[in-house]
């Protein structure tokens, strides 16, 4: 166990609270449903960033680079200023949904290039441009563009030409879990000498404008000031006593985190000291916007450098729960107490190898060197956009008039059915500005993630979600904040057993007591979707646009302009994988526990009347296309016609991805079970008529549960794999590149719907138009695509070969098949033999720049034909994903999971990151 797992155990054992603190802080809280108490539910309008300077926050905080505790009472981020810009610098700036051309946009770099999971070591780069932020120019420009049009980015403005901007890096080390070292270290890219004023920043979230007097209000105050460094103390009831240490003589500002009513509302302030007291004091020379008793909710350390050309300045300070009397004894100075000098270079160095020395312990040695640049950053990633999220929906609905049990309520906008919820925990975000929300099917795929790193914390984070005062009660589970009651793919059951197994395979047993938590509200989730979203009972399944935002013809949550309604083959084909699912938890519960062992064979029932609907439902149009070899989703209109709509679409992929193999326990533990379900089918012998044969054994003699027998999975397979179709160089496409000179359209009332290849962003307004699934590629449902080619793979073992690509005459067995397509996704972000980096497409700053090159952006989807980063351009949380691929692909031991199976194969794959088995000296070639 190395250092960093001790401080893992010691977590969860209790004995030190090492994520207390950590990257807590959001980067945008403006613009949010939370912050929106508008009549019409506008949130970007009711709360912009011009406002936020100046506005007090009610359920959370935001600022560049941040840390805060873990119920974010405290929080510290940075502020710049480089003399030019009309607005200090403390916080990320962005276009809003409507202002741009593709929706809304982050228009800053930063990056996150660190992180352990206890946050003991973390390192940001933000890059500040030394000239005047244009802000009007990206307003103005990104307006003028058309859909058609690429988004117009800070980096097309030329603010960084001539290398005149500033690295800013900012790191974290903890002493210990309540004492926290702050290094910020500033790069002069330019060719002159250029000043800049840095703002280290402290301030409590404000709670007290809320609640009344009955909140006892936070204090900061000067403690001490000297010519080495000054003290400032925090003072809150809840975290009781804290203090920061600046070094140097810089002066410190003190104001409150108080509105300005006066510039936000035109109403006289009710203190003179407000939140944009230090934007009034350094930029505009208001030096009486700041308190010159020194005490407040807010302050900063104002720091003036100058940074010759191509050198660097270093500022360092600490937050810290012991007072200066009880700090460590400092090495430089003998005996004398103090918060710096060489014993803090001395943390710094030990925290950076604990990390160092954590990463490689994970990191398969197959790996290259830039593969592992790729990984650690990806879960670097993941580490950096955990954020306080705070919303108590029912406070909320009643702040705003909108009391579900007041008769005379204003109809809420959006979450009026949600009052039962209370938010109030560190998540794992999919974006700390563009997405700083949960979203339900982003968090599943987190856990795949975060799992290599702390599953104690991906398990919780799977849990949190199915707690009381997140679930519905009546069994839903919420999707995003915009529309918790939205309906989002159901994968939280493939990813807790996935997590049980992993967290299984690497200590030797599993958390079944959470494991048996999880199934009983997921059995609630499951009901609810059999209730709410299969229309006839007749086993197919709507949904909405289930995540794939604008992939179909029409607006799939909204009504149809034809009437009538869709039955689609991604809801149905979701559900047949939640079956899969709860199968498997129940047969891994059945092990210990006879009462699971008919939920076994419950769920087993259950996804064979599924699977046989999407084929047929009697002499009725079912989802599978025989002439075209492929699934669609079924327009029925209101006189009882049915059609298939005929977009190759993931839509119609999902199905392939419904495969779960099946090991032999219960054939053993439970004989009679098996017998039932032999009767079951032989009295319903339709119900496997057209899919895959369940009692048909494969390789080593297991099972498989698969919506497509052999000939189905070879034909939806071959499209797939065609590159003329879905297989891009770069990953499975979302829309078939067919449908580049074969749109689909549809007329209706003289309208026509269509729907054809678009590579990148979208020409659409649908959703927004700032998401495209009309071509590009996206990780996670590539990573489902994976996962059964692995599961088919185990079933019919080498003997079963395909065309990769199709047409190539080159043959592969379905692990190489998935071993090709991870290294393509993989690829995106990789070095290629010029040494670009296909995410960054034509940007050739950051092509060929050493300042640049490295650094890399996990975004929310790829260009489908040259892997070009689209979307946020932070998404790490589902694109993360990255680094399991990495991680499981680096061996190749495609005889190890056949031969043991699934759980077997990934102990092997642990077992070797974690030096347990000595690795083969070379990868196996695939």
């Amino acid at each position: 166990m190395n250092t960093e797992e001790h401080r893992l155990a010691e977590d969860r054992e209790g004995t030190a609270n090492w994520k207390q603190w950590g990257p807590y802080l959001s980067e945008r809280q403006w613009g949010t449903v939370r912050e929106d108490y508008s009549e019409g539910g506008n949130a970007w309008n009711y709360f912009s960033h011009d406002q936020a300077r100046s506005r007090a926050y009610r359920w959370g905080e935001d600022g560049l680079a941040g840390i805060s505790d873990n119920k974010q009472r405290l929080c510290f981020a940075l502020a710049l200023w480089n003399g030019q810009d009309p607005i200090l610098k403390e916080r990320l700036f962005g276009l809003t949904n409507s202002e741009s051309n593709h929706g809304e946009d982050v228009k800053e770099y930063y990056f996150y290039l660190d992180s352990t999971p206890t946050h003991s070591y973390m390192k940001y780069l933000y890059k500040y441009p030394q000239q005047a932020y244009p802000y009007d120019d990206l307003v103005q420009t990104s307006a003028k563009r058309t859909r058609a049009e690429f988004e117009y980015e800070l980096i097309d403005t030329g603010i960084f030409d001539d290398d005149r901007y500033f690295d800013v890096f900012v790191e974290y080390a903890k002493e210990a879990a309540d004492d926290i070292l702050i290094r910020i270290s500033v790069h002069n890219r330019g060719p002159e000498a250029a000043s800049l004023r840095v703002l280290p920043t402290l301030w409590f979230r404000n709670v007290w404008s809320w609640s009344g007097p009955v909140v006892e209000k936070p204090c900061l105050s000067l403690q001490a000031s000297t010519a080495a460094y000054s003290v400032t103390k925090a003072v809150d009831p809840k975290i009781g006593e804290w203090y920061l240490y600046s070094e140097g003589n810089a002066p410190l500002l003190f104001t409150e985190n108080n509105t300005n009513t006066e510039r936000t509302f035109g109403v006289p302030n009710h203190s003179p000291y407000v939140k944009d007291a230090f934007h009034n004091c350094i930029i505009h020379g208001q030096s009486e916007a700041v308190n010159p008793q020194q005490q407040g909710t807010k302050v900063a350390a104002d720091y003036s450098i100058s940074v010759p050309a191509g050198e660097s300045a270093e500022i360092r300070l600490r937050l810290s729960h012991a007072a200066p009397a009880d700090l460590p004894l400092n090495n430089g100075h003998g005996s004398v107490k103090g918060p710096f000098g060489p014993h803090f270079d001395k943390i710094f160095a030990e925290r950076k190898a604990d990390a160092d020395e954590f990463y490689h312990a994970l990191t398969p040695p197959q790996l290259t060197a830039d593969q592992g640049n790729v990984m650690r950053q990806a879960l670097a990633g993941m580490m950096w956009t955990k954020q306080f999220y705070h919303y108590d929906v029912d406070k909320w609905l009643e702040e705003r008039g909108s009391d579900p049990f007041n008769p005379t309520r204003k109809a809420a906008p959006r979450n009026e059915s949600w009052h039962h919820m209370f938010n109030g925990d560190v998540i794992s975000m999919p974006d700390k500005w563009e997405y700083p929300w949960y979203a339900a099917w982003d968090l599943a795929f987190h856990a795949l993630a975060l799992t290599i790193v702390d599953s104690d914390f991906g398990k919780q984070q799977l849990k949190l979600m199915l707690q009381e005062r997140y679930m519905h009660p009546n069994g839903q589970i919420p999707a995003y904040e915009w529309n918790f009651g939205d309906v989002n793919p159901p994968v939280h059951a493939w990813a807790t057993i996935y997590t049980y197994r992993l967290e299984r395979a690497r200590y030797g047993q599993g958390d079944r007591e959470w494991l048996k938590t999880c199934f009983q509200k997921l059995l609630l989730n499951f009901t609810w979707w059999v209730n709410r979203k299969d229309r006839n009972g007749r086993n197919v399944f709507e949904g909405g646009f289930l995540g794939l935002d604008n992939i179909g013809v029409f607006d799939r949550s909204a009504p149809l302009p034809t009437g009538g309604y869709l039955e689609q083959a991604d809801g149905t084909a979701w559900m047949a994988l939640y079956c899969q699912n709860m199968l498997e938890i129940s047969i891994e519960l059945a092990t210990t526990d006879p009462d699971y062992a008919e939920m076994a064979l419950k769920f087993t029932q259950h996804f064979l009347w599924i699977a046989s609907s999407m084929m047929h439902l009697g002499s009725d149009k079912g989802m599978w296309n025989e002439e075209d070899g492929f699934f669609y989703d079924v327009l029925r209109l209101p006189n009882g016609e049915a059609h298939h709509l005929k977009v190759r679409s993931m839509v119609g992929l999902l199905p392939l991805c419904a495969a779960t193999v099946i090991e032999g326990e219960m054939r053993d533990k439970y004989p009679e079970l098996i017998e039932r379900f032999k009767r079951f089918v032989a009295a319903r012998p339709e119900l496997i008529a057209n899919i895959h044969n369940p009692q048909e054994r494969g390789y080593a003699g297991r099972a498989l549960a698969s919506v497509m027998d052999e000939t189905k999975l070879r034909r939806v397979l071959s499209k797939m794999l065609d590159e003329n179709e879905f297989l891009s160089e770069f990953g499975i496409r979302s829309l078939s590149r067919y449908h580049v000179d074969h749109p689909y359209s549809v007329h209706v009332e003289g309208q026509e719907y269509k729907v054809s290849y678009l590579p990148g962003e979208s020409d659409s307004g649908m959703f927004g138009g700032n998401s495209n699934w009309r071509g590009p590629i996206w990780m996670p449902v590539n990573v489902l695509i994976l996962r059964a080619l692995l599961q088919y793979y185990m079933y019919y073992g080498n003997d079963f070969k395909i065309e990769c690509p199709t047409g190539s005459g080159n043959f592969m067995n379905l692990y190489e098949v998935a071993d090709n397509i991870a290294r393509r996704l993989s690829n995106i972000f990789l070095k290629d033999e010029a040494g670009r980096r296909p995410v960054f497409g034509g940007a050739e700053k950051f092509q060929t720049d050493p300042h640049w090159r490295d650094y890399i952006l996990f975004y929310e989807y790829f260009h489908g034909d040259n892997g070009a980063g689209l979307g946020a351009s932070h998404q790490t949380g589902w694109t993360g994903v990255v680094a399991r691929l990495l991680y499981t692909f680096a061996k190749g031991d495609s005889d190890q999971i056949l031969e043991a199976g699934k759980g077997a194969y990934t102990e092997k794959m642990v077992s070797f990151a974690t030096g347990v088995i000595e690795p083969e000296p070379e990868p196996v070639a695939t």
